[in-house]
């Protein structure tokens, strides 16, 4: 067979796969320790993985409100809240005194309800593929950063 006919078969297996795999993200079985936990998220109307998260947070047994703003008032949100502009996403939710800015996986969720350190919040910076909401494969751990006081504390966790 002809290399380019082998080269072209791979890449479109691999285009299907990740065409397959867009938007579906695992859910977690619902976790009683979000059952009673309120999480306001704040949003652009336009976002659609802001709408896919928010799905992912309800399906893990969170009860959701959403608060639409358009990009002033979000940027305002943000600073409010303190969160280092290097380290925005797209959407920021508040749940128990903390901000969860971006795509966070609940895993570090679970991990920051659990433990209650003495944080502000925790980040995932920007909207990695594959992380919750977000399509795509995910090609790498997640680093979710701590901030206190407007300060990256650093590595809250790795997932």
């Amino acid at each position: 067979m002809n290399k380019s006919l082998i080269f072209g078969i791979v890449i479109g297996v691999i285009l299907v796969g990740a065409i397959y795999n867009v938007g579906k993200q695992p859910f977690t079985k619902r976790n009683p320790l979000f059952s009673e936990v309120s999480a306001v998220v704040y949003k652009t109307p336009t976002c659609g993985c802001c709408k896919e998260y928010i799905g992912y947070l309800k399906a893990n047994g969170f009860k959701v409100e959403v608060r639409e703003v358009d990009d002033e008032g979000l940027e305002k949100v943000k600073r409010e809240a303190n969160i280092p502009p290097n380290l925005w996403s797209c959407h920021t939710v508040f749940l128990n005194n903390y901000f969860i800015e971006g795509h966070i996986p609940i895993e570090a969720i679970s991990k920051l309800l659990t433990e209650k350190p003495d944080i502000n919040g925790i980040v995932l910076p920007g909207m990695p593929s594959g992380s919750p909401g977000m399509p795509g494969i995910k090609f790498y751990p997640f680093k979710i950063h701590s901030v206190k006081d407007g300060k990256d504390l650093g590595l809250f966790t790795e997932i």
